[in-house]
This record gives structure tokens, sequence and C-alpha cells, in this order.
């Protein structure tokens, strides 16, 4: 797997100093995951805007693509105008019908299903891994072999990376391929994540999705990318993200298609942040540990198990709270730290759960319900300084058994 070489300035932005607020005022809120920039992107903006690629846009999402290509080791990229884009464009070039299923684990952000849900398809909600937190193959395949039997099987699978941390895709694909399913794997927060074999968080995947927003570990201000091993998959939602025009000096249209192709503004961002991936991912992953180290005896209190076969990106620290044991539960912890002026959020509440989509079938879902009722998510942001982490954890301590 190839990735970019830190820039010379990414440096300069390590070991990410704390920021002070002006004496006698208190600290600054913490966020949970705010942008962090490199250090190139105001220069990288000149150089686009002076350039005057705004319309068109030049070659700056071309260098884009290829650097998201580098870090992944995609065949082939479409940068987007987000995450969300490029999973649309996923389900259409998959071939996504009304009334086709689609299926994806329930403990994950409402993006995942949401383009397929307006295209007129069905989701149907499996289960996850109470150790990893992701889709369970196993649960997977077994739900497979009786869509087989009863003769409808799912029109694409679409299991998550979640918050950083690759699913196991091999055994997903596997089951996948036993009844020639694609999958099209939701990497949105697991850019630098690592899988089985060190293979990039994705690859293995039918088409794989990339998010750049303003709270990823890289970000573009905004945009998303398709990713596939498939060229031909690509360049088909290439078409389709420039509102479907042929080859011909008037506008010439076969079917429609969108505006989803991203900008050289935004691509100029996110080619000045790539180059410090994997400098991010090793301070996640640190801030992570920190968390685990100062946390991790005090009684009622589990951090996300990472798999021993793959590297999370670590994008964001997640804990699971044992009310009886910690002596308050999820919601209480979470008001202490917002008191305390440190934002956390709870994790994602199960899609089956979510009124949007009552009635929807599933299987399973109590390991998500369970983990939603005691997840909370930590700030874990790159460049939060060792103080702003002392504040998460004094604020964390004082709420247990007070």
């Amino acid at each position: 797997m190839g990735h970019l070489r830190p820039a010379p300035h990414a440096a300069a932005v390590l070991p990410f100093p704390g920021r002070q607020p002006p004496e006698g005022q208190p600290p600054a809120r913490l966020a949970l995951s705010p942008p962090h920039l490199a250090g190139g992107e105001i220069e990288a903006l000149r150089a686009t805007l002076e350039a005057g690629w705004l319309a068109p846009a030049g070659p700056t999402p071309a260098a884009f693509e290829a650097a998201i290509g580098a870090a992944t080791g995609f065949a082939a990229t479409l940068a987007t105008t987000s995450g969300t884009a490029a999973l649309h464009l996923g389900y259409r070039v998959l071939g996504v019908q009304p009334g086709d299923e689609v299926w994806a684990p329930g403990m994950t952000f409402v993006a995942t299903v949401a383009p397929a849900v307006q295209m007129g398809a069905v989701p149907r909600f499996l289960d996850v891994t109470a150790a990893g937190w992701t889709l369970d193959p196993g649960l997977l395949a077994e739900e497979l072999a009786q869509a087989a039997r009863r003769g409808r099987l799912p029109r694409v699978v679409v299991p998550v990376d979640l918050y950083g941390q690759c699913c196991d895709l091999p055994a997903i694909v596997a089951a996948c391929d036993r009844w020639g399913v694609p999958v099209l794997c939701d990497s949105a927060a697991a850019m630098g994540a690592l899988q089985r074999g060190g293979r990039h968080a994705g690859r293995g995947a039918t088409l794989a999705v990339f998010s750049f927003n303003g709270n990823k570990i890289i970000t573009a201000a905004g945009g998303g990318a398709l990713a596939s091993d498939d060229p031909a998959l690509i360049a088909r939602a290439r078409h389709l993200a420039g509102q479907a025009k042929e080859a011909w000096p008037h506008y010439e249209h076969e079917t429609t298609g969108y505006t989803y192709g991203i900008s050289s503004v935004l691509a100029a961002v996110g080619l000045a942040q790539l180059p410090s991936l994997e400098a991010r991912v090793r301070r996640r992953r640190a801030i992570f540990a920190a968390y685990a180290e100062a946390l991790g005896a005090l009684p009622g209190l589990d951090f996300i198990a990472e798999p021993a076969w793959g590297r999370a990106n670590r994008w964001l620290t997640v804990l699971q709270v044992d009310p009886a044991r910690f002596g308050a539960d999820r919601e209480q912890l979470r008001r202490a730290l917002e008191a305390a002026g440190v934002e956390s959020r709870p994790a994602w509440k199960p899609l089956h759960l979510q009124p949007a989509f009552r009635g929807s079938p599933q299987a399973g879902g109590a390991v998500a319900a369970a983990l939603f009722e005691g997840g909370l998510c930590l700030p874990s942001g790159s460049g939060m300084s060792e103080a702003d982490q002392a504040r998460v954890i004094e604020a964390v301590t004082r709420c247990a058994r007070r």
C-alpha cells in the first residue's frame, strides 16, 4: 500500500501545542473532532485561485484523486462533493432500483443508507459484534443463505468501518461472493485505517467510500471520494457525477446525473491535508492510548476493542459505560463533561431504532442497542494538547462513583 510522504510543513504541526485562553478566562470548549490545519492549505488555495481554476476546475481535483489513490492503494478514485454523494453514486452504479433490499449494520450514521432509501430501496439492518462494533460476518452469512432460499437476495451489502475501525471485510466479501452480492464499504471515517494483510480500509470491496467532512481525520472542509479497483465502475460514476453529459458538442443526455464532482477549492484543501495522514493516525492512536491508560482502571468503563488483524485510525475514542459499576450512566457522564466545557456524544443510535426506519426489516439488533445505551465518544482531535486531554480525563474521573 502506498502512502504519501509527509510534507515538510507537517512536522511543524506536531506535537500539537495547547491553545491557551486569555488570562482570567475559562478554557475554551473542547470539540469532539475539530478541523486541524496542516499548514499548507492557504498556499494551496492561493495557487488554485491565482491560476483561475474555479471554472473550469483545472488539474487540482485530479491531483487530489491521485493522492487519495496513493494513500489507499485503490486503482481508481473519484473525488465528490461529500461522502454521501459518493454513496449515492455507489448505489447508482451498482444498479439499486426501487424495491431492492440494501443491507447494512444498524450501528451506523444515517447517511450509510439514506441515498438508497431515497432511491426507493428497502433497508435491512443487521446486528454488529460486541467485540468490534462492526457488522457480524456470521450473522450476515446466515441471513444471506436464508435470503437465497426465499429468492430475495439484497442488491448490495454495505458494511461500515465504524469510528475508523475496519470491519472484517474479507469475511464479509467472502459471504457475499457466494451469492454474487456486491459490497459497498462505508469507510467514511477510516482514512489511514488498515485491515487484514495491511490493506487500507475498504480494499477488497466492490466500491468504498471516504469522507473529508470538517470533522474527519483528513478534511477538505467537505468532500468525499468513491474508490474501486475496477476503473470501469469509477468511470461510470464520474459520468453520472458530471450530469451524465454525453460526448457531444451540445448537451446530450441518455440518463440523468448530478453535480457531484469536487470543486478545485475543496480539492486544494484536501491535497494539502493528505501528506499529514500518517502523523494524524499516530496522534489519534496516542490519544486513545492515553485515555485507556488513565481511565482503563476505573470500574465500569470499557473501550472499543481493536481487532488483532487491523489498525484502527482511532478517529474517535469510544467507550462503554456500565452505570452499576461506574456510578453514573452514559448520559450523566455526558452532561458532566458538558458542564466542564467538553463536547462528547453518544454512540450512534442504531438505525432500526430510528423513527425514520420504523418497521424496516432487521436481523438481531440487541448488541447494537446495548452499545448505544452505554456508548460515549470522547474528544479525539489530532490537534488536542496534553492539557486538553487532561481536562477530559479529570472530568471523567470526577464523575466516577461521585
